[in-house]
């Protein structure tokens, strides 16, 4: 497994990625987070997921932005924006390397945490972020349950 830079050659077989039906709500799809990426491209690091040469899927990790600079502009973050597994390479560890992989980039930057926020619901993906050791932090972002994994 590898990450790769989103390139020319490569955007629209990123674009064709999709994950299961039933996932459809709690990720957005590609083409929103590289649209992201290039209006926040000081704090998005968008990559693909390759096993071999089979592109199996994205991740966009937000490195140093401010939290909540109204209330304390000390406090930036750094995690996991979004990932995205193809719905047919789902359950062969490509998840668990993409949370790995973000998480060596921001130790390699100086990262101490690795944040992530994901949907409170039956079916999404509270269950692998606690198997990898992130833990809620009690903080709620747009809805979504926020978790910390000391690094």
């Amino acid at each position: 497994m590898r990450l790769e830079s989103v390139t020319p050659t490569n955007y629209e077989a990123a674009l064709a990625l999709s994950v299961r039906p039933e996932q459809e709500d709690l990720v957005a799809p590609v083409v929103k987070s590289l649209a992201e990426a290039y209006v926040h491209p000081e704090h998005a690091w968008p990559r693909l997921i390759y096993d071999g040469e089979r592109l199996v899927g994205f991740l966009m990790a937000f490195l140093d932005i401010p939290w909540n600079p109204d209330r304390d502009p000390a406090d930036r973050r750094s995690g996991l924006w979004r990932l995205n597994v193809a719905a047919d390479a789902q359950g062969n560890g490509y998840g668990r390397f993409a949370v790995r992989a973000v998480c060596a980039e921001i130790r390699s930057r100086g990262g101490s945490r690795a944040y992530v926020t994901w949907e409170p619901r039956p079916g999404g993906p509270e269950a692998f972020y606690l198997k990898l050791g992130f833990r809620p932090t009690g903080e709620r972002s747009g809805g979504q349950t926020v978790g910390v994994l000391d690094l």
